[in-house]
């Protein structure tokens, strides 16, 4: 105890055994060294731990929000094309004077010889009987039911529905009838002689006050001409995105009147109620 006092005291007022002290704290480290060793470990593995765990809570929060972010990503990829798909009707209504009215396709009619669909449009939209559909390519059809707040409509690849066009190329007219199958539409009662080739545009000629004048109802893509019939056989397809198409346009020319086009159907519809 005398020679650990004579040590703190002498250590305390000289320098003469900070040597000493250094070269003692160079044979301890070693075992101190050894003895922290163990703590050492379990903060190493604590930490390594906590990181993992971090980790793997964060690479499930980065997935959920990345199945987030793709349902999104549908969901804008629908809200894109309808965009497009309403932009295309507008600049198509652009082209019109008379009043337009854009509706949506609600049910499809599953009988294999009608082709017929419903509109969220009817009556206390000002829909009536004969109106007619338009989409962003072409002639669709006509409203055959008018309803309350929907309405049946005949598109005009029904058998019994037919369309007065003429061929853009030179004017001449006829008449195109449905044939039941989806897109394809025939040509009737042309003489094999007619001026009209693979290719031409069939636009509505505006007779009858139902449709739109110049407005694309079909394209020609056969033509059977047999020497021994008095009639070719011309079949076209519609340039109306019939079987896709969502939105719709309603469209009433300014001059036209309901009851006189109520009176008109059933010449041109071919009595499509039965």
């Amino acid at each position: 105890m005398v020679f650990s006092i004579i040590l703190l005291i002498t250590d305390h007022h000289t320098n003469m055994l900070r040597n000493v002290r250094s070269f003692f704290n160079l044979i301890i480290y070693p075992l101190q060294t050894i003895a922290s060793t163990p703590a050492n470990i379990g903060i190493w593995l604590n930490e390594q731990l906590d990181s993992h765990q971090s980790l793997i809570t964060e690479n499930e929060s980065y997935r959920t929000n990345n199945l987030l972010l793709k349902a999104q990503l549908q969901k804008f990829t629908s809200l894109q094309a309808e965009n497009i798909r309403l932009r295309s009707l507008l600049k198509s209504s652009r082209k019109l004077k008379d009043q337009m009215l854009i509706a949506e396709t609600i049910a499809v009619d599953l009988d294999p010889y009608k082709r017929q669909i419903v509109i969220n449009k009817g009556q206390r939209h000002s829909i009536y009987a004969g109106q007619p559909i338009l989409d962003a390519y072409g002639i669709m059809g006509q409203v055959i039911h008018p309803g309350i707040v929907s309405s049946s409509a005949i598109l005009i690849t029904d058998p019994s529905h037919a369309i007065p066009v003429q061929i853009n190329r030179n004017g001449l007219r006829t008449v195109l009838y449905g044939t039941g199958a989806a897109n394809y539409l025939e040509v009737q009662n042309l003489p094999n002689n007619a001026d009209i080739e693979l290719g031409d545009l069939l636009i509505t000629s505006g007779l009858g006050g139902r449709f739109p004048e110049g407005y694309p109802v079909a394209k020609v893509i056969n033509i059977i001409r047999d020497p021994g019939q008095p009639f070719a056989k011309v079949i076209a397809e519609a340039t109306a995105h019939l079987e896709q198409s969502r939105e719709v346009l309603l469209v009433m020319a300014q001059e036209n009147k309901p009851q006189l086009l109520s009176e008109q159907i059933t010449k041109e519809s071919g009595s499509s109620d039965e």
